[in-house]
């Protein structure tokens, strides 16, 4: 590319119901763990568990957002790749 924005886009809000139960779920994790941890100890008792988690949801997220963006932008395009219409006239098809 040259730099340029792609015009294909996918809508926040899309994304975001798309997140929606798994960001919820997360959230009950990350309580979850706390939760969980002895008094006197919360931090050292739930700090690892609650880093994993957030990592783990960190990049399903991102490959989410990517793989939305990337749905998109395939189903911007005609079946045989852009001008797919044009160059089958072109070849006689």
């Amino acid at each position: 590319m040259d730099g340029q924005a792609s015009q294909v886009q996918v809508p926040e809000g899309a994304f975001v119901e798309a997140m929606r139960q798994e960001t919820e779920l997360m959230l009950s994790e990350v309580m979850r763990a706390v939760n969980r941890a002895p008094d006197g100890a919360w931090i050292n008792a739930s700090e690892g568990e609650v880093r994993d988690r957030m990592a783990e949801y960190r990049r399903r997220t991102f490959e989410r957002a990517l793989q939305m963006r990337a749905d998109a932008a395939a189903s911007a395009f005609p079946p045989g790749g852009p001008g797919g219409r044009r160059a089958a006239e072109v070849q006689g098809v």
